[in-house]
C-alpha cells in the first residue's frame, strides 16, 4: 500500500469565529473575506472552475480517516462510498488503509477502475440486480451483505456449485435512531434487512448454512444516519450478540465478524450535536466484550462504516449570487445552483450555514433566504440565515459541510448539468470530476 501523504500544516491564521467551526480544519481567513481552504482561496477556485463547484479538502478527508483508525485500531473501517465516490476518493481510501462499501455495480466498477482491491470491498443493497451480483462475483468482492431471503438462492446459483463467496446478513435490530424519519433504517417499518423480532433473520441464516458455496462470516446492521448518541449502538451490540449466542446454541456457529454500520452524526451548523467518536469507540468495545463474555463467545472483529462523517465536513460548495429580491418582508438571495446539486434541504429539511466569501461584507448581518435557480418553491439552499445586508449579484457564497450526499444525489433537473469537484491541498487545486456539459446531456438523447 502506498505511504499515506503527510497532512497539511495548520494555517498561520485559522478562522476564528464560532460560525465557521463546521469548516475544514485548514480553513483560514488571511484577509477579511478572503477565505482559504487547503491553502487555496475559494474565490480563486470559483474563478478557475466556475460555479457551482464542490471543493474537497484532501487533507481533511485523510485526517478523518486517520481519526477512525485511531479510535478503532483493531476494527475494519469501510468508507461508505454512497456518500461521495470518485477515483481519487477511492485512491485516498486505499492509501489510508480503509475498505469500501458499495451499493451498485457502478460504484464497484469505478472503485476497481481506480485500483482499489476488490477483496476489501463490501457490496450492500436491498434490491441487488443480477448485474450487481455478477459484477461483484466477477471482481471477487470481499463480502456481499444479504438483505432478503430471495437473494440467497439467486446468489448461490450465480456463484455455482464449485464457487465460493463470503457473505454477511443484514439484521434489523428494532432500534429507532437517526436525524430524520427517512434515514432511520434500524426499525421494522422500512425496506432494509431481515427482522430479528419475527425470526426472519434466523431463518435466512439457516438457509445460508445449507448453501456450501456461501460462507457466512458475520452479522451486519445499520441503524440510520445522523446519529449523535452512543446509546443506540450499545443496544445494537447487545441484540446482535444475543442473536450470535442463539446461533451458537442452535448450530454451533461462531461468527468472526460484527458490522455495526455507520450513520455517525456531524454538524451542518455551528452548535449542532455531533457523535463523539472516541467515546463511541470506548463504549462499543466495552459493551461488545461484556456481552460476548456473558454469552461465552469470542469477541468478533468489529467493522464500522463511516461515510458522511469522512466526506461531509471535508467539502465546501461555492455558488455565485444571481439576484437579490426583497419581497413580502423577506430577502431572497438566488444562486446559480440549488436542488439539482443538493436535494437534501428539500428531502430532509437539512439546514446549512452559508457565508459570503471573496470580499468583506460592507454591512451588518441580516436574515436572508438563499434559494436555488430551479422551478420549485422548495428549492431552498438555506432559510433565514445571517448574511451581509449588502449582498448583491455577482457575490460568492460558500456552503460548508457539502462533501457528502451532494454530487452523489445530484440530478439532471432543468438540464443545468452537475457541478465539478476540485480537490485542494498544500496551496494547490486540481480537478477531480469535471462539470457535466451540454454535450454530455445532448449525447444521451438519441430520440431523433
Amino acid at each position: 500500500m502506498p505511504a499515506p501523504a503527510p497532512a497539511t500544516a495548520a494555517p498561520a491564521t485559522a478562522i476564528g469565529p464560532a460560525e465557521l467551526s463546521v469548516w475544514p480544519a485548514s480553513a483560514a481567513e488571511p484577509r477579511p473575506g478572503d477565505v482559504t481552504v487547503g491553502g487555496v482561496a475559494l474565490a480563486e477556485v470559483a474563478a478557475r472552475f466556475g460555479t457551482p463547484v464542490y471543493v474537497l479538502d484532501e487533507s481533511e478527508v485523510r485526517r478523518r480517516c486517520r481519526a477512525y483508525r485511531e479510535a478503532f485500531p483493531d476494527a475494519g473501517i469501510h468508507y461508505a462510498a454512497k456518500a461521495f465516490l470518485c477515483r481519487a476518493m477511492a485512491r485516498w481510501m486505499d492509501e489510508e488503509g480503509l475498505g469500501l462499501d458499495v451499493c451498485s455495480a457502478g460504484e464497484l466498477e469505478l472503485a476497481v477502475a481506480a485500483g482499489f482491491p476488490a477483496d476489501r470491498i463490501v457490496l450492500h443493497g436491498n434490491a441487488k440486480t443480477p448485474q450487481d451480483l455478477s459484477t461483484a462475483l466477477r471482481y471477487g468482492v470481499g463480502r456481499i451483505v444479504i438483505d432478503s431471503p430471495s437473494e440467497i438462492a439467486r446468489l448461490a446459483a450465480a456463484v455455482g456449485p464449485g464457487g465460493h463467496q463470503r457473505v454477511m446478513v443484514r439484521v434489523v435490530p428494532g432500534i429507532s435512531a437517526g436525524g430524520h424519519a427517512k434515514i432511520r433504517t434500524g426499525t421494522e417499518d422500512q425496506k432494509f434487512g431481515l427482522s430479528l423480532s419475527d425470526g426472519y433473520a434466523q431463518h435466512a441464516i439457516t438457509r445460508i448454512l445449507d448453501q456450501p458455496q456461501l460462507e457466512l462470516t458475520g452479522l451486519h446492521c445499520h441503524l440510520g444516519s445522523q446519529i449523535t448518541e452512543v446509546k443506540p449502538y450499545l443496544s445494537a451490540v447487545r441484540r446482535m450478540v444475543g442473536l450470535m449466542a442463539r446461533l451458537h446454541e442452535q448450530h454451533g456457529l461462531v461468527l468472526p465478524e460484527l458490522d455495526l454500520g455507520g450513520g455517525h452524526g456531524i454538524a451542518y451548523r455551528p452548535g449542532e450535536p455531533v457523535l463523539d467518536l472516541p467515546r463511541l469507540a470506548r463504549r462499543v468495545r466495552a459493551e461488545l466484550a461484556a456481552a460476548c463474555a456473558a454469552a461465552r463467545l469470542p469477541v468478533p472483529r468489529l467493522i464500522i462504516e463511516p461515510g458522511r462523517a469522512v466526506a461531509g465536513p471535508s467539502g465546501v460548495a461555492l455558488y455565485h449570487v444571481v439576484s437579490v429580491k426583497r419581497t413580502g418582508g423577506r430577502t431572497f438571495v438566488a444562486v446559480d445552483g440549488g436542488m439539482s446539486d443538493n436535494p437534501r434541504p428539500a428531502l430532509y429539511g437539512v439546514r446549512y450555514a452559508p457565508r459570503l466569501v471573496g470580499r468583506p461584507g460592507g454591512a451588518a448581518l441580516a436574515p436572508a433566504t438563499v434559494v436555488g435557480r430551479h422551478c420549485e418553491a422548495g428549492d431552498v439552499v438555506a432559510a433565514d440565515v445571517p448574511l451581509p445586508a449588502d449582498v448583491r449579484a455577482g457575490d460568492l457564497l460558500a456552503v460548508p459541510v457539502a462533501g457528502a450526499y451532494h454530487l452523489s444525489m445530484a440530478s439532471g433537473y432543468n438540464l443545468v448539468g452537475r457541478p465539478p469537484v476540485a480537490a485542494v491541498r498544500d496551496g494547490r487545486a486540481r480537478l477531480l470530476v469535471r462539470r457535466e456539459s451540454m454535450e454530455d446531456i445532448r449525447s444521451r438523447d438519441v430520440g431523433l
